[in-house]
């Protein structure tokens, strides 16, 4: 999957390239896409040395937390829900232990290392799976929960947002919050409807009223408010949820006595490691992605969507973030490399980079998550995995966009 799309913005761009040069007699083409070649490369080394501290301090933080016990805690809070939402999961199993790190990992935006936590969740719970080669039903709300996002504090956005100069990184802090409600309600919906969960139980209820109610509380809240004040109580509860957690962590593992700084370290030496095997992936795709811009593929897509939505009579500023949405179901690090490029090319803050941060921090990389989960344990029957999870991607990028103007006009 991943070669087909990389190759194909190779292809693309080149065939763009030699129809700007024959058609409309421009060769210096071939030398923009060429030196995009080098200043995507260039780029890629600087993305990744932000990249690796972000990691490192992260997943230290989320060793320290592990230690403290505050997974476990975590997971005993969430036991009776799972015990209705999986059925087939016996209480105390495995599997219901690493799926709240998966879920932590991924509610603090470390996708990357949420990655193989997930795949032993997986992993544990194909023990329990009747069929070899067929979803459960606990695989496939997993799944589709994963390919929601679940992300609520988004460090690595704030971090390409901070590397790439925006003056308040958490900015996208209450859109990406509320765009990744949306999609991941629509996929735990979704999957209930297909699944006949009976999600009127009164546990269930217990856990999703209160949490629907504090949603529309705080959303009927911002809605009184102005754009100004909503962008700034935005920059305000993500610094301050950003600072609160760290100081949890840390003040929970000394209460716990943790050795919260060689359990740092620990953790801090796993991050580093996951953050070294993405500069190849991130090179291959920001220069692909370089390379398509500068060929004037991507501006001749986005010209005829944009002329699309003016016909329909909407506002076009949002057309420039769609090349995250597009490319985010297939690849991360392709998503990634778009949103950056977005940055580098429309300006960090500008409307359509806050809405491809948005949609960046509240949808997932579907196909991906299917691709290695799956295939991590044999599974060739997903069932309504893909239809369910597409869903909820779906709804993550029309809440971001809805979002975003509802915040940034």
């Amino acid at each position: 999957m991943l070669n087909g799309l990389w190759l194909s913005f190779f292809v693309v761009a080149a065939v763009a390239g030699f129809s700007r040069w024959l058609l409309a007699d421009d060769p210096a083409v071939f030398a923009a896409m060429v030196e995009s070649l080098f200043a995507m490369a260039k780029l890629s080394v600087e993305v990744m040395v932000l990249l690796f501290g972000t990691l490192t301090l992260w997943l230290g933080l989320l060793r320290i937390a592990e230690k403290a016990g505050l997974v476990d805690a975590l997971a005993r809070v969430l036991g009776p829900l799972f015990a209705r939402l999986m059925p087939e999961v016996p209480r105390g199993h495995p599997a219901l232990g690493l799926i709240t790190m998966n879920f932590a990992a991924n509610g603090l935006g470390l996708d990357n290392a949420a990655t193989p936590i997930g795949l032993k969740a997986v992993r544990a719970l194909q023990t329990l799976n009747p069929s070899s080669t067929t979803a459960s039903n606990a695989q496939i709300l997993f799944l589709v929960l994963n390919a929601s996002s679940l992300t609520l504090l988004p460090v690595t956005i704030f971090m390409y947002r901070a590397q790439q100069g925006a003056p308040d990184p958490t900015l996208v802090f209450l859109p990406i919050l509320l765009a990744t409600s949306a999609s991941t309600l629509v996929g735990l919906l979704s999957v209930a409807l297909m699944q006949r969960l009976r999600l009127w139980d009164p546990v269930v209820l217990a856990y999703l009223i209160p949490g629907a109610l504090l949603l529309g509380s705080f959303m009927a809240l911002l809605a009184t408010m102005s754009a100004t004040a909503l962008a700034a109580l935005s920059s305000l509860m993500g610094n301050l949820t950003l600072f609160g957690i760290v100081l949890l962590f840390l003040l929970l593992g000394a209460l716990k006595k943790v050795a919260v700084y060689e359990e740092f370290i620990e953790g801090a030496k796993e991050g580093f490691d996951v953050a070294k095997s993405l500069l190849p992936y991130l090179v291959a795709m920001l220069c692909a992605v370089g390379v398509l811009r500068a060929s004037g593929a991507l501006e001749f897509g986005l010209d005829g969507i944009r002329w699309l939505v003016e016909w329909a009579g909407w506002d076009t500023r949002f057309v420039e973030a769609l090349p995250t949405a597009l490319v985010k179901p297939f690849s991360g690090s392709a998503a990634r490399a778009m949103l950056i490029e977005t940055m580098q090319t429309q300006g960090v803050d500008s409307f359509a980079a806050l809405v491809a941060a948005t949609i960046q921090g509240s949808t997932e990389t579907t196909f991906y998550v299917l691709a290695v989960y799956f295939g991590a344990v044999g599974i060739q029957r997903a069932r309504h995995a893909v239809g369910c999870a597409l869903l909820a991607e779906l709804a993550g990028v029309l809440a971001a966009i809805a979002v975003c103007y509802w915040f940034f006009g």
